[in-house]
C-alpha cells in the first residue's frame, strides 16, 4: 500500500509541477518543512494519505446544497451516500449522540450554529474566558458571538489554575444563562462535563461542550464524555482526531431540525463534499484499535515532555496536564511568549505563544507558550524522545536571542525529525467496532 501510495503521490506532484511549478514549488517546501522541523502545536496533527486522497477527490467538483435525500442540486446520490456514512462512522465513535451534522466548515462555524439554533441576540452565554483558556467562538468581544450575545465569562481559580465549579455555578446563578459552554482551547485538565450539566440544570440553560481539542481522547476513552451531559457537543475534525479540517455538531434529538437548518441555510450554503468524505476516511481510521493506542501514546508523551520541562525548571500551568496539551509560564525566566516562539522557531521547534491565567501580557505578547504532542506522537515520537526535546527547548531558551546555538539545535532537529517521518497510512487493521 505504502508503495501505491508513494507512487500516486508523485505522479500528482508532477502534474502539479507541469501545470504550476511556482505552487509546486511552494507545497514542496511546506512539505520539507513539515519534515524538518518538530510540531509541537497543540491544534494541529498530520493526516494519512488516504485521508489527503478523500480530501482532493473528485467530489470538489460537486455543488451538494440540503442534506442527504433533500439536496436542492441533481446528481447527488453519492454525495449522500458518502455523507450517511461519515454520519454513521461519527456515531460509532460517539455513542450516545442522538443526531450528527458533519456539514460545518470549521469547529467556530459549529459553535455559530448552535448559538444561531437556539438564542436570540441579547439572550447570555456563560463561556470560558479566552485569556483563561477558552476560545474565540465562545464569545469573545470581536467574534460574531460576542457582538450578537450577551457574553458572562468564567476562568480558573487563581491558586489551582484549575476549574472552580462552585465559583463557576454561582456566576451562573446570578447571570441565569440561556447558553452554558464547557469545553476551552488551552486548559490542560479533565473537564467534568456533569458538573457543568448540574449547573445548567440548576439554572435552566442549555449546554453546550466544545470538545475540538480532545475529541480523539474522548472518543477512546481517555477523557470523560460529554454526550450522556450535554444538549450539544461541538468538535473539529482535525486536531486530536487526526482528520481534515473542519467542524461537526452532535446533539439530542430534539434539536436535530433546528441544528440542520442553522447550518445550512443558516450559516453556509453548499458543504465541502470532498472534506465530508474525508472525515469519513478519518472516522474509519479512528474507529481502530492502532488509534486508540496513538491517543495513548499522546496523553503519556504531554505528561512526560511537562515533567521533563519541569525538571529543567520551568512552570507549569496548573502543575502538569491530563490531557494533550499544557501551557509555560515564561514570566520566571523573564521570557515573553512572543520571544520564546521566535526563538524555538529558529530552532526548528514550532509552538505558539499563549496567554496564561490572569496574565499581565496582551494577546499579541503574552507570557506563556502552548506546548501540544498529537503531530510528535503521530510521527511515532515515544515517552523516551520527550527528554530530548525538552532538553532542545531548555537549550534555546536559555539565550534565546543566541542565533548559532539555535542553528546547532535546529541541525539536531532535522535529523531527529528524518527518523521520524510523517506516515503515509495509519490504518493498520480493521475498525474495532
Amino acid at each position: 500500500m505504502d508503495d501505491t501510495v508513494q507512487r500516486d503521490g508523485q505522479r500528482a506532484d508532477a502534474v502539479l509541477a507541469a501545470v504550476d511549478p511556482a505552487m509546486a514549488q511552494i507545497l514542496a517546501d511546506e512539505r520539507r518543512r513539515q519534515t524538518e522541523q518538530i510540531n509541537l502545536i497543540a491544534s494541529e496533527n498530520t493526516v494519512s494519505a488516504a485521508v489527503l486522497r478523500a480530501s482532493g477527490s473528485i467530489f470538489t467538483n460537486k455543488y451538494a446544497e440540503g442534506y442527504p435525500g433533500r439536496r436542492y442540486y441533481a446528481g447527488c446520490e453519492h454525495v449522500d451516500r458518502a455523507e450517511r456514512l461519515a454520519q454513521q462512522r461519527a456515531r460509532e465513535l460517539f455513542p450516545g449522540a442522538e443526531h450528527v451534522n458533519v456539514q460545518p466548515h470549521s469547529g467556530s462555524q459549529a459553535n455559530q450554529a448552535v448559538q444561531l439554533a437556539v438564542l436570540e441576540p441579547g439572550d447570555t452565554i456563560l463561556s470560558m474566558d479566552l485569556s483563561q483558556g477558552g476560545h474565540l467562538s465562545h464569545g469573545h468581544r470581536l467574534n460574531l458571538a460576542g457582538k450578537l450575545y450577551r457574553i458572562v465569562s468564567y476562568g480558573v481559580d487563581r491558586e489551582t489554575e484549575r476549574l472552580d465549579y462552585d465559583a463557576i455555578a454561582e456566576i451562573a446563578r446570578r447571570c441565569r444563562p440561556k447558553l452554558i459552554i464547557a469545553g476551552a482551547s488551552a486548559y490542560s485538565r479533565v473537564i467534568d462535563f456533569a458538573a457543568f450539566a448540574r449547573i445548567a440544570e440548576e439554572v435552566g440553560a442549555l449546554l453546550l461542550a466544545d470538545i475540538a481539542h480532545i475529541a480523539g481522547l474522548v472518543a477512546t476513552g481517555l477523557h470523560p464524555s460529554p454526550l450522556p451531559h450535554a444538549d450539544f457537543v461541538t468538535t473539529t475534525t482535525h486536531k486530536t482526531l487526526r482528520g481534515p479540517r473542519g467542524g461537526m455538531i452532535l446533539c439530542r434529538e430534539k434539536f436535530a431540525k433546528a441544528i440542520d437548518r442553522a447550518v445550512m441555510p443558516g450559516l453556509q450554503g453548499g458543504p465541502l463534499c470532498h472534506q465530508i468524505a474525508a472525515r469519513a476516511v478519518a472516522f474509519r481510521e479512528a474507529l481502530t484499535e492502532s488509534f486508540a493506542r496513538y491517543q495513548r501514546r499522546i496523553v503519556e508523551t504531554a505528561a512526560a515532555l511537562a515533567a521533563a520541562l519541569d525538571r529543567h525548571g520551568f512552570r507549569i500551568v496548573s502543575g502538569g496536564t491530563d490531557n494533550h496539551l499544557f501551557l509555560l509560564d515564561l514570566r520566571p525566566r523573564g521570557l515573553t511568549g512572543k520571544v520564546a516562539e521566535a526563538a524555538l522557531e529558529r530552532a526548528g521547534i514550532i509552538c505558539n505563544k499563549n496567554l496564561i491565567p490572569y496574565d499581565p501580557e496582551t494577546p499579541f505578547v503574552t507570557s506563556g507558550i502552548r506546548i501540544g504532542t498529537p503531530t510528535v506522537a503521530s510521527r511515532g515520537m515515544d515517552v523516551d524522545d520527550m527528554q530530548r526535546i525538552a532538553d532542545w527547548i531548555a537549550t534555546v531558551l536559555e539565550a534565546p536571542e543566541d542565533t548559532e546555538r539555535a542553528e546547532r539545535v535546529r541541525a539536531e532537529v532535522a535529523r531527529f525529525a528524518a527518523a521520524h517521518p510523517i506516515a503515509e497510512s495509519y490504518l493498520e487493521e480493521a475498525p474495532v467496532s
